[in-house]
């Protein structure tokens, strides 16, 4: 057995903790960016629609796909960073204003607009998990991205918050712990994934992030560069394999090898002679099915998915404001015609997205199921270099006061 060293000072690791699969990543941070060294994965079985539900059999499962992930890399890893998603995680836009001490923004300015933005009621079994500033305004001059520096004598930050079930992101933490890692820090999934297919142009111009995994669709929503709305679909991957384990009346693990073997979005492409071939449960001999009727089943539930994900675009009446149309990653997005079906239910242009600019293992991660493990590459490469790209979350109350109070008693004396 190759005998791993100890983890160098610049590489980074990311836990994509899904539904269907974990992964974890190992990369190393470069000045040209990030090099992909090493790669895990292992079945998940302790999850369900992203969240945690068996501790032990995650804790199993993320052992294995890191012990892998530390082999190909040849390092040990005890820090990652881990990303989160589910049905409990809700994003909303809140805006803060300040008045400017010095005349001219610092740091404490930035930092009291940002706290004045996030001043908003949250439920005590909630926690911020990202605070994304979208824009700064100085003296009724908008579009400001960076104002460290400027001049004025008020200054407004309008800011998109995150937040999670607390014991949601508790449990990843726990996990991680099991098996002796420290979590670095928690990322929502569809801002990782962004970060890793995303163009800058795309950003700019209005771009819609659908990130289809095993249990659940994340949506992220950019424009003006900015984040401007992120959402979740409780409807992933794993429902169609259900559907087709409950339709063809065939086990949950035929159910998945069908659906990647002989699956398709869109029944038009399917020819009417082709057959597949189905085993029955309990023993009882396998049939011959015509492949239209596995058509049949899974194209409704692609279009469902792509129906709410067009609802929630609309919700938000950003239709007008996607110029660069739809970016679909995710496993489930590799079952082929997804981008075709997408196109005809949400009206705008889509592409499927692979992960872009890193070096090292590039054909290994070049697909959309690593997206998200890529992209908590990215955001803990970028935390390396600036720790506010994401604002962290607070770590708990007592330190949130206590930040506040040393504030305040600064300001006084």
């Amino acid at each position: 057995m190759a005998k791993r060293v100890p983890r160098r000072e610049n590489l980074v690791v990311g836990l994509d903790i899904g539904t269907t699969k974990i992964c974890a990543i190992v990369g190393e941070v470069t000045p040209e960016g990030v090099d992909i060294v090493g790669i895990g994965t292992a079945p998940s079985k302790g999850l369900r629609k992203g969240c945690v539900i068996n501790i032990e059999s995650t804790v199993g499962s993320i052992k294995r796909a890191v012990e892998e992930a530390e082999l190909m890399a040849g390092c040990e890893i005890d820090s990652v960073y881990a990303g989160i998603a589910g049905g409990h995680i809700r994003g909303f836009n809140s805006h803060g204003i300040v008045a400017v001490k010095e005349r001219e923004v610092t740091e404490a300015d930035i930092e009291r607009v940002i706290d004045a933005a996030k001043a908003v009621a949250i439920p005590v079994d909630r926690e911020v998990i990202h605070i994304l500033p979208q824009e700064f305004i100085i003296d009724d001059q908008d579009g400001i991205r960076e104002p460290l520096g400027m001049s004025g004598v008020r200054l407004e930050s309008k800011v998109h918050i995150v937040t999670g079930a607390v014991t949601s992101a508790q449990n990843i933490v726990k996990c991680a712990q099991k098996c002796a890692l420290n979590v670095s820090d928690i990322v929502l999934e569809q801002l990782a994934s962004a970060l890793a297919v995303l163009s800058e142009d795309e950003k700019e111009l209005g771009v819609a992030l659908v990130d289809i995994g095993g249990g659940t669709t994340d949506i992220a929503i950019f424009h003006g560069g900015s984040i401007q709305h992120t959402s979740v679909v409780a409807i992933g991957g794993q429902h169609m394999t259900n559907d087709i384990a409950v339709g063809l009346r065939t086990p949950q693990e035929e159910a998945e090898t069908i659906k990647k073997r002989w699956g398709c979005a869109s029944t038009k492409t399917i020819k009417a002679n082709e057959t597949i071939e189905v085993p029955s449960i309990g023993g009882r001999k396998a049939r011959e099915l015509s492949r239209q009727i596995l058509g049949d089943i899974l194209e409704p539930r692609v279009v469902e998915i792509f129906e709410l994900v067009q609802r929630e675009i609309e919700k938000m009446k950003l239709t007008e404001l996607l110029a660069s149309g739809v970016v679909l990653t995710g496993g489930a997005s590799l079952l082929p015609g997804m981008a075709e079906v997408a196109e005809e239910v949400i009206g705008l242009p889509v592409r499927l997205g692979t992960p872009q600019n890193i070096g090292g293992l590039v054909d290994v991660v070049k697909s959309p199921m690593y997206a998200t493990g890529v992209g908590l590459l990215v955001y803990g490469a970028q935390q390396m270099h600036d720790p506010r790209y994401f604002r962290a979350r607070d770590e708990n109350i007592y330190t949130k006061v206590k930040k506040r109070m040393s504030a305040w008693l600064e300001d006084v004396l």
